[in-house]
């Protein structure tokens, strides 16, 4: 069996840009996989990366080996030694759908190959769920609706701003401290409105100075925040261990580090106290599974950053159940109300979600299929043998 053709989608519409890559065997067997490019800048590029990928190094090879085609990528590609998001991103949507063929062939879930399933639900969390929330009443005041679903956990970013393209994060490392008493007092109402039983995660987007970082998490540590997430630039271990040292909340980090290679830098000056990979660009499926087992060692959770289409989620469901010191996974239940934003799979996984947990399907590979009608004006490239 060899790839016969691939087929790259890049949803340009709405404010989430899935980019999607689908393998095509001689046998006809399709894998699909995401590149989590799916926000800010950057989903051309990933395509782009994708592409090359598959025309120089996947194209007519044998998809059971994946772990021989993950070398090569990375080795031959010249730029994954030391690279970021792009090429990553690019070679985790690949991995992910020669994952998905494989379970399609054998007829099982791709969690049974990695060892099986640890759990048959995996507890998630709400991100994305307060809109165009500003003010600290508003804030609490969104916190209604995810509460009545059945979430357990929230997570929110108190110094970001929502605009047109979703949300505007801090600039220039500073905020002056009406907008530092702002976020403060969201948090106090948000805590307020949820009561003591609802964790409550921080994202600071890696947004200010490691001092500034300090005193706001400080002003948090009442409300028994569960993490702050990218307290510091990622490229910043030195900060990130100083901050996570010096205040008494759980620090998380990972959405922007690559591989187990860049996890290694966090790991070893034990700079943080969960780490967040994400299956659709620190290296894919198998990548986080590794990551995983290194957190383990140093006994740290993890708590899979997934901020892209539902195949992004399906992705990470399968490597969630069958991670040891698996503690949470990221979900934005309220995504398909956005204005043109394209749902990519036919039964995507969070029409599941109940009551806090998803359930982890027996279906083989990744467990969703691929909508052709819905992806179909979305075709970017097609590449064949």
């Amino acid at each position: 069996m060899k790839v016969d053709a691939v087929s790259i989608y890049l949803v340009t519409t709405g404010k989430l840009h899935p980019v999607v890559v689908e393998l095509v065997t001689d046998e006809g067997i399709a894998g699909i996989g995401e590149a989590a490019i799916a926000y800010g800048l950057g989903g051309t590029a990933a395509a782009g990366m994708m592409k090359d990928l598959a025309e120089r190094l996947i194209l007519g090879r044998d998809p059971s080996r994946i772990e021989a085609l993950w070398s090569e990528m990375y080795d031959h590609s010249f730029w994954a030694k030391g690279g970021g998001a792009i090429v990553f991103a690019g070679i985790s949507a690949i991995e992910q759908a020669l994952w998905d063929i494989k379970g399609k062939v054998l007829g099982t879930p791709v969690c049974e190959l990695l060892g099986g399933k640890i759990r048959d639900q995996v507890r998630v969390y709400a991100n994305g769920w307060y809109g165009a929330a500003r003010t600290p009443t508003q804030l609490a005041d969104a916190s209604e609706r995810p509460l009545r679903d059945g979430y357990r956990g929230l997570k929110c970013y108190p110094l970001a701003a929502p605009d047109e393209h979703g949300l505007r994060h801090v600039g220039a490392r500073q905020v002056d401290r009406a907008f530092a008493n702002l976020a403060y007092e969201k948090i106090k109402a948000l805590r307020s409105a949820v009561g003591p039983d609802v964790e409550i995660m921080l994202d600071l987007s890696g947004g200010l100075t490691t001092a500034e970082t300090i005193r706001l998490c400080r002003r948090f540590e009442e409300f028994d925040i569960s993490w702050v997430e990218e307290p510091a630039d990622p490229f910043d271990v030195g900060a990130l261990k100083e901050i996570s040292t010096r205040i008494d909340i759980p620090v998380a980090v990972g959405e922007r580090i690559y591989t187990r290679h860049g996890f290694r830098k966090i790991f070893e000056p034990q700079a943080a106290d969960i780490v967040q990979p994400d299956v659709g660009n620190t290296g894919g499926i198998m990548e986080v599974k590794k990551i995983a087992a290194m957190a383990e060692a140093y006994n740290m959770r993890v708590a899979p950053h997934n901020c892209g289409s539902s195949l992004s989620t399906a992705a990470s469901l399968q490597v969630s159940s069958c991670i040891a010191n698996f503690m949470t996974l990221e979900i934005y239940p309220y995504f398909p109300e956005r204005p043109g934003y394209v749902q990519v799979l036919e039964n995507p996984p969070e029409e599941r979600i109940k009551d806090g947990f998803l359930d982890v399907p027996d279906e083989p590979g990744l467990g969703v299929r691929l909508s052709a009608e819905r992806v179909r004006g979305f075709l970017w490239a097609r590449c064949t043998t």
